[in-house]
Formats: C-alpha cells, structure tokens, sequence
C-alpha cells in the first residue's frame, strides 16, 4: 500500500484538525519511484524512517513496509507517518515555512 492509499483508506474526519492531513489528501501524487517508508518497533514505539526524501506528491507514492511482527492499525500507522513528517517539535511558523517550500522543486533538487 501506498501513502496516498492509506491515506484515503482511513475516516477523514479522524483527521479534520491535521493540517498536514489536509495538505496530503489534497497534493497531487508526483512521479513515484521505488523508494519506501520503513515502519518497525523499538522499545514500544513505533519508528517510521523514509517520509523526509523527496517532495510531498513523491512521499505519497511510496510503498509502506510495516515490520512483520509489528500489529497496528491502519489509524495508529497514518498518526505515526504524520508525526513523523510534522518533523514533532518544530514551531508552527518554522513548520508553515518548512511545508511552503516543500513543494518547490527547485529546492527539492538541492537538497537531494
């Protein structure tokens, strides 16, 4: 499953206080590639790695890999995958400033 399928596969309304929810359902997936978020546990938390390389509408393309022996629930990973791309910890404004500039291309290409 895709981001952008677990995305539309959970209730909407669940999310209607997420920004960043409303921001991915309604980017528009980009080119895919064969890259993947990486789901798995340690000490008890659940640790998402893979959603900070590349531009929103790429992420949305990317398979998810959920650990084998890791149980959640298709809400408990979208929570996990958004905390993880809010970049937790980060300001309102450093966070509206950073999703801004995500979507420029321009920028995306020199960060990759």
């Amino acid at each position: 499953m895709t981001l952008r399928e677990l995305i539309n596969s959970v209730d909407a309304e669940h999310y209607s206080y997420s920004p960043l929810f409303q921001q991915l359902t309604t980017t528009k997936p980009e080119y895919g590639t064969n890259r993947h978020i990486q789901v798995s546990e340690a000490d008890g938390n659940i640790i998402v790695s893979g959603v900070h390389v590349g531009s929103m509408g790429d992420i949305l393309t990317y398979s998810i890999d959920v650990a084998p022996n890791l149980n959640v629930s298709k809400t408990q990973l979208l929570d996990a995958i958004l905390k993880e791309l809010s970049a937790d910890g980060f300001s309102a404004p450093e966070q509206q400033d950073f999703w801004n500039g995500f979507d420029d291309l321009q920028k995306a290409k020199i960060i990759r």
